[in-house]
């Protein structure tokens, strides 16, 4: 049984390196619609209020959809997997050691949600990052979604909530939790960067013209990621100037009227 298919958070961090083998080694297994869950799973606009980091309860909130985001960060890995077995054997086996480093990223945040007097599933859950996917995508769709798109988003998230436990008192170990883990997902959306541009070559495909070709014509199923486009770790995680460019058009696209008022203010 692969981790998709496993409600309990624990089995699903147990099991995730026997899976990866399985399916890189040339086993085979059916995707579900949805992946199972032992905590409820309830569409994020339906989520409760979440609270200031200068409480627990805020940062292990914070903590807690960071696991969430993690666990399908690792489920998608391994669902790339079932659906990609003719993808480079590079690729896959690089994939494997990415998908298993984001189980050890779930681990952290089961670990500092505990520390701060909480447990997993104090709070709801979602699956958008898991339903931005789908059995129709092509290889360069799922690594742009995936590695380029939704950890690159993460990124961008990671360095705001460093920024914002900085100042408190009491977040240092969340801080470093979150940390750590923003520091490693620069390799795993390079991985991607990489990666795509290989793709894009074995495929005869020019990856400068394709990148914002593909974002606009994926735009549909990406969800919609607010934060401000981190240059820095964008550009040490493989991302060229042109693409940062048309990230930072497509977040300008989404961004609602008010948001994009406040943005012209603030350059003013």
């Amino acid at each position: 049984m692969l981790v998709m298919d496993t409600p309990d958070v624990w089995e699903k961090i147990k099991n995730i390196q026997k899976s990866c083998e399985f399916l890189v080694q040339g086993g085979s297994a059916p995707v579900p619609q949805w992946p199972a869950r032992d905590v409820q799973v309830l569409d994020s606009k339906l989520h409760p209020p979440k609270k200031g980091f200068s409480l627990k309860e805020g940062q292990a909130r914070m903590l807690h959809d960071l696991a969430s985001i993690e666990l399908q960060a690792m489920e998608l890995g391994v669902r790339t997997l079932a659906e990609f077995p003719d993808a480079p054997q590079a690729f896959r086996e690089e994939l494997m050691a990415v998908t298993v480093s984001e189980g050890t990223h779930l681990r952290l945040c089961l670990e500092g949600i505990h520390d701060l007097g909480f447990k997993w599933g104090d709070w709801p859950v979602h699956c958008a990052l898991w339903g931005a996917v789908s059995a129709e995508d092509s290889l360069l769709d799922r690594i742009l979604i995936v590695h380029r798109y939704l950890e690159g988003s993460g990124l961008d998230a990671g360095s705001y909530l460093i920024q914002r436990l900085d100042g408190i008192d009491d977040g240092k170990h969340t801080r470093k939790i979150v940390g750590q883990i923003n520091f490693e997902e620069i390799g795993h959306v390079d991985f991607g960067s990489q990666w795509y541009r290989k793709i894009c070559q074995l495929e005869k495909i020019d990856a400068s013209v394709d990148f914002p070709r593909r974002m606009e014509s994926l735009r549909w199923k990406l969800p919609k990621r607010m934060e401000k486009i981190n240059r820095d770790l964008r550009l040490k995680a493989g991302f060229t100037e042109e693409e940062i460019l048309a990230c930072e058009a497509y977040r300008e696209s989404i961004l609602p009227s008010r948001q994009k008022l406040a943005s012209a203010t603030s350059v003013r």
